[in-house]
């Protein structure tokens, strides 16, 4: 089943560049180069209230409703943001709206996990490596993983 290897820092030098692009992208009004598979999350700060931004895989849709998943987990910085304050703006390409941000229960998350590796099964076992987790690519492995290590969240439009 599957296990968390390590606790994975996040990254930093050209690996914290590569990863901080797409926000480049955005924040240039490039986004929509990332196409429909990438968005960009405005949120609160918990604790200055400030926004703060964060560019996030698009894992799954139902109509205008919007999945992501927090590959680092609960303790993930804009995950922590969103619980304190859920209301947040979403920017998909050139699209931009104001959204509520609810994290799914975690058998909700479970299946999110497990719909996404069945679509994505190269990238959800990369995400896996890079999150520091070790799956043995079975469907339970993956729901083991979304109910217990990595979170998803619904953003529905307001």
């Amino acid at each position: 089943m599957a296990e968390k290897v390590k606790e994975t820092p996040s990254p930093s030098g050209m690996k914290k560049l590569a990863a901080r692009m797409p926000l480049t992208l955005y924040r240039a009004g490039l986004g929509w180069v990332l196409g429909g598979r990438f968005l960009r999350l405005t949120h609160l700060g918990r604790e200055s209230g400030r926004p703060r931004q964060v560019v996030l895989e698009v894992a799954g849709r139902d109509g205008d409703v919007v999945r992501v998943a927090s590959g680092f987990g609960r303790g993930s910085q804009w995950f922590r943001n969103i619980l304190r304050n859920p209301e947040v703006t979403v920017q998909i390409g050139r699209r931009l709206y104001s959204a509520t941000a609810r994290p799914l229960d975690p058998s909700r998350s479970g299946r999110a996990m497990v719909e996404y590796a069945a679509r994505h099964p190269r990238l959800a076992r990369r995400l896996m490596r890079v999150c520091g987790i070790r799956v043995d690519g079975t469907p339970p492995d993956y729901e083991q993983v979304g109910r217990e290590l990595i979170p998803f969240v619904e953003l529905t439009p307001r």
